[in-house]
């Protein structure tokens, strides 16, 4: 159990959003807290032929692609492509997309981007935007019956980390002679400072004082890790130190030993808030 003051106990050291399911994040200093997450978070998202979302587990080039967000726009990025842009706010035609057990409405964002996808990816592929009509809700196992939309996430609104949490993690890589990784390797939204290593396992309701009104986010399930974080995100180059490090010591009891790293949280109040690097972080420690 970590001995940090009990109200106060990190800040927010880093906010990424991903507004592409799968693609690269994009680094924030701020960030506008919506029910379902940040804004712009997983608000599109790449799909097959049938419909089924495509991500890095079967298709690593993904982790190449950089958006940059704009104003009215986002850019999107990739090796030997030109640059493609989407209107924030601009759709083509309705569409459906599938992300694991959910089929949820959405909007074909049109040929231009099915090909940029289909060329990058060297596989069928269109890009889809979700309907934000319509209310994706998490787990309500693991929510407590609290409906948490979400938008194309693979469950849960915002993800936690902390920066201990990756030290140690390194720490133990190094020990066996591999190199550090990047905590872009975890794709987090919100990347805590201040605490030790995986404090964020243990936390209640964070509290987060904005200065316009509060933001409260509760951790509800341990982030249950596939091969994703072996890709490293510069190269879509995948080496198994990552999982085969973390199998030795994040075994999570609450997810029958599967392994873990980082919480997945649900929004309980702050829908509009600004959220900033540097912010306190208030909450208490109520697990063990």
């Amino acid at each position: 159990m970590s001995h940090v003051d009990p109200d106060v106990i990190a800040t927010i050291a880093a906010l990424t959003v991903y507004p592409v399911k799968s693609c690269a994040g994009v680094p924030l200093t701020e960030a506008v807290l919506t029910e379902a997450g940040l804004d712009l978070d997983r608000a599109w998202m790449v799909v097959d032929a049938r419909g089924e979302f495509v991500s890095q587990r079967e298709c690593p080039r993904m982790a190449l692609v950089r958006p940059q967000i704009k104003t009215f726009e986002i850019i999107l990025r990739a090796p030997g492509m030109l640059a493609l842009h989407l209107g924030i706010d601009t759709v083509e035609q309705p569409a459906r997309g599938r992300v694991w057990d959910d089929d949820v409405p959405a909007f074909d964002m049109g040929d231009v981007a099915a090909q940029w996808f289909t060329d990058f990816l060297g596989r069928p592929a269109r890009l889809v935007r979700f309907d934000p009509a319509h209310r994706r809700l998490s787990s309500f196992r693991w929510t407590g019956g609290i409906e948490a939309p979400n938008q194309f996430s693979d469950g849960f609104p915002v993800l936690v980390t902390s920066e201990a949490s990756l030290g140690e993690l390194n720490r133990r890589l190094q020990t066996t002679g591999q190199p550090p990784v990047d905590m872009a390797r975890f794709r987090p939204n919100l990347v805590l400072r201040g605490m030790e290593a995986h404090d964020e396992d243990r936390l209640g309701v964070l509290r987060i004082d904005t200065g316009a009104g509060v933001a409260e986010l509760k951790p509800v399930k341990p982030c249950a890790r596939c091969p994703i974080p072996d890709i490293d995100p510069a190269t879509a180059v995948s080496h198994p130190a990552v999982s085969v490090t973390l199998q030795t010591y994040r075994r999570d009891r609450r997810l029958d030993g599967a392994v873990t790293f980082g919480m997945n949280a649900i929004v309980l109040r702050g829908d509009g808030q600004v959220l900033r690097v540097g912010q306190s972080v208030a909450a208490d420690f109520e697990f063990d």
